[in-house]
């Protein structure tokens, strides 16, 4: 190395005053020849640190190859060094996300899997039972419509889990999670036993003042649809009486305390499980994860589902007048539609609060004009999904705070169900 690159590297890190993430890597770049064990590290965090700018937050246009250099900078420490696996498996997490925002999903995946493999060399290593990685290799195995895989990965990392309890409400995450991936893969008697521990837990949180009452309500209508996918109806009518009890104290007496909001986001998962029953998913195509929070879904999937709503937009407003002039032939499929459209919608908005209300609100009433519209025209299939859908706007309401009508909807579904109390 050229000794002036050399001093030139060291006097940028001693001089004062704050030095760019770009100074850094460069800096970086030249010592981590010097001095690889003590630069190596450095470089690969700096290089992670470039690839993001945290003042405008907007990725680097570079981000990709910043991110592989952190890699093969992480993969060139010591492996005798204690904090390589830690160091490596940050680099992996950080390249495979640009990979998926590039499409790349092959590759990406394939770093999953590498990351998987570091947590359970580390699990191993550290006597531990849960293994850092499986959540994230389960997600990734869950968009590519491979559910037994995911399932079996999410079951090993529940194992883990239960035994530590509620965890200040996450484990209710893992636990949505878990039971949808289940679900996916065809193995629904164990998705029922995994609902049931969840509406168990939340009923808990929620007695004791450590949970909202709203994420067990969420949790019961959750239960009772899947009661009814498994063609035990009198169960499911059985928790949908609890789930009124539950949303008529709420009417009554509001939250017994203030909650941080997250009730909401929690509210949006389960959304998207009560309304799966409508989505066609397209063969071979990635879809979100079932049961996880967007936070968890590729940065692609994330861009199609919520760039899909314009499209969607688009046929329902075609799709309006024919439904209208033919309902036999398009009134069904309009319903449909647009409640595809309400649950996407729904989980975009929902952590943009100042606008969340406002945008999704006509949204449901939308939908319950036309569901009324189908049960009016064939009310044997009309009547069960006017139900449905005045379940999903029960729940919105409850989101915003408007217990009374949530509690009004709830007891209309009920009504058109058969099980009014």
């Amino acid at each position: 190395m050229d000794q002036d690159d050399i001093l030139r590297a060291r006097n940028t890190l001693l001089a004062s005053g704050r030095r760019t993430p770009r100074e850094e890597v460069d800096a970086y770049r030249v010592l981590a020849h010097v001095s690889p064990a003590a630069y190596l590290p450095r470089l690969s965090k700096a290089l992670q640190r470039l690839s993001y700018n945290t003042n405008n937050a907007t990725w680097h246009p570079d981000r990709l190859a910043l991110c592989e250099e952190a890699v093969a900078a992480a993969r060139a420490v010591d492996p005798s060094d204690p904090a390589r696996a830690d160091l490596l498996f940050e680099a992996l997490n950080s390249c495979q996300r640009a990979l998926y925002t590039l499409g790349r999903r092959t590759e990406g995946l394939a770093m999953r899997a590498e990351m998987l493999a570091i947590g359970r060399a580390q699990a191993d290593l550290t006597g531990k039972s849960a293994v850092v990685g499986l959540g994230v290799w389960a997600a990734g195995l869950s968009e590519e419509g491979r559910h037994a895989e995911a399932a079996d990965a999410l079951t090993e990392s529940m194992a883990a889990e239960l035994p530590g309890g509620p965890r200040s409400g996450a484990l209710a995450w893992s636990l949505l999670e878990w039971i949808a991936t289940l679900a996916d893969a065809g193995r629904p008697t164990e998705a029922l036993s995994a609902f049931k521990t969840l509406v168990g837990m939340e009923a808990d949180e929620a007695a004791n003042d450590r949970g909202p009452m709203a994420c067990h309500l969420y949790s019961l209508i959750g239960y009772a649809q899947m009661q009814d996918i498994c063609g035990r109806g009198e169960q499911a009518a059985a928790v949908r009486q609890e789930a009124l009890a539950l949303l008529t104290e709420l009417a009554a007496t509001g939250e017994r305390k203030s909650w941080s909001g997250y009730q909401a986001s929690y509210w949006a998962v389960l959304l998207t499980f009560y309304g799966a029953d409508s989505e066609r998913p397209k063969s071979g195509e990635p879809r979100p994860p079932s049961g996880a929070t967007p936070m968890r879904w590729s940065p692609d999937v994330k861009q199609r589902y919520f760039d899909s709503r314009i499209a969607l937009r688009e046929e329902v407003d075609a799709l309006a007048p024919r439904a209208t002039e033919d309902p036999d032939q398009h009134l069904a499929e309009l319903v449909r539609l647009h409640r595809v459209l309400t649950v996407r919608s729904a989980v975009y908005w929902q952590d943009r609060t100042h606008l969340f209300a406002e945008r999704v609100r006509p949204l449901f009433d939308d939908g319950v004009a036309l569901a009324r519209r189908l049960a009016q025209h064939s009310p044997a299939d009309g009547t069960p999904t006017l139900a449905k859908i005045l379940v999903d706007r029960s729940t919105f309401h409850t989101t915003t705070g408007d217990f009374g009508p949530a509690l009004a909807d709830f007891r209309e579904a009920l009504s058109h169900l058969g099980e009014a109390a």
